[in-house]
């Protein structure tokens, strides 16, 4: 009898389609690949699509790592349309924008990996929402944790947080994806990871200030603490579970991104502690910092909704008020003494 295991396995492997092709999403790419799956990873840019297939290195946003030959780089955003599991890795302000030309292919059987973090400017919508408002059919899955590019790609350990109203299409991801080197652990509050991975790139830019400015560690350590105040008195304004405002979403990445100059947000923080005016920090950037554009319509949300977030609004102020930093800083640590809670 003809040996057909080889081709059974083959179509049962999981497709994945990446949309950006930034240090995360090459990040992921190689994640999946390494898990054994197909991948396809979408790149506005030539260079990087050429770069990837054609020397297995993406040297424009992650150079020095060798990626996986079973990953393919294209342009064209009809060929990641198949896949199984179609992970979102643009820059949050650009989400609405891919999603709208995806939606001319996409199965309805696909899966959405959210992997952006941020809310949306113009709407001041989460990115499930904006995700649900355009493929209201698409099972969703949110993907957040306290991961830098760098060390996924590597293989160091990482653990995530993959939430879904789903938990079918939870296990099938974790499945597909989960190693010993990258633990995902399953939720259903959906709002909670998203919020999670929003407001700590506001508050790694407040620890950027801090460390710019020399104030020393027990400010950083006090800012990480007061932040997460904020993200849970935030996130449960808006349903989500203060569990999860706990776990690796919430403060595991807020502990991440205000810790490590490998934040953009953090760097980015640093400069303007340093003196440096917001232009002068952003030109030249080829890499986004959310929490700059999450910080304007955060601040709007606070004033709407008054909700009082007083390190959001501070970052606000610097970024987008043009206040000065000192005062801007002063006013903070001149605040009411209040209860912890």
């Amino acid at each position: 009898m003809e040996d057909t295991s080889s081709e059974i396995g083959e179509a049962l492997q999981t497709k994945i389609g990446v949309v950006g092709a930034g240090a995360w999403g090459t990040a992921l790419a190689q994640l999946s690949a390494n898990a054994g799956c197909d991948v396809n990873l979408w790149a506005r840019e030539a260079d990087v699509v050429t770069s990837i297939n054609q020397i297995h290195e993406n040297v424009t946003f992650l150079p020095d790592i060798i990626l996986s030959d079973k990953i393919y780089a294209t342009s064209n955003i009809e060929e990641i349309a198949g896949a199984d599991f179609i992970f979102m890795v643009v820059p949050a302000q650009f989400v609405r924008m891919i999603l709208l030309e995806l939606k001319k292919y996409i199965s309805e059987n696909a899966v959405i990996v959210l992997c952006a973090k941020g809310i949306e400017q113009s709407t001041g919508k989460i990115m499930s929402d904006v995700v649900s408002e355009i493929l209201p059919k698409s099972p969703l899955v949110v993907l957040s944790g306290p991961t830098f590019a760098r060390e996924v790609a590597g293989g160091l350990p990482s653990a995530v947080t993959i939430a879904s109203k789903y938990q079918q299409v939870t296990k099938r991801l974790s499945g597909a994806i989960g190693q010993p080197t990258f633990r995902p652990y399953a939720s259903r509050d959906v709002v909670g990871a998203e919020i999670g991975g929003a407001l700590k790139n506001v508050f790694a830019i407040a620890c950027g200030v801090t460390a710019g400015r020399k104030m020393g560690d027990n400010a950083r350590a006090a800012l990480i603490t007061r932040s997460l105040s904020e993200m849970v008195r935030f996130g449960e304004h808006y349903g989500a579970e203060r569990s999860t405002m706990m776990g690796l979403c919430g403060l595991g990445d807020l502990i991440l991104t205000c810790s490590s100059t490998q934040s953009r947000n953090m760097s980015l923080g640093i400069a303007i502690g340093e003196g440096k005016t917001i232009n002068e920090v952003m030109e030249g950037r080829k890499t986004v910092a959310e929490g700059y554009h999450t910080s304007s319509i955060l601040a709007k949300i606070c004033r709407e909704e008054k909700l009082d977030l007083p390190i959001v609004m501070a970052v606000n102020d610097i970024l987008h008020e043009g206040k000065d930093v000192s005062m801007v800083v002063n006013d903070l640590l001149n605040r009411p003494f209040v209860s912890e809670i």
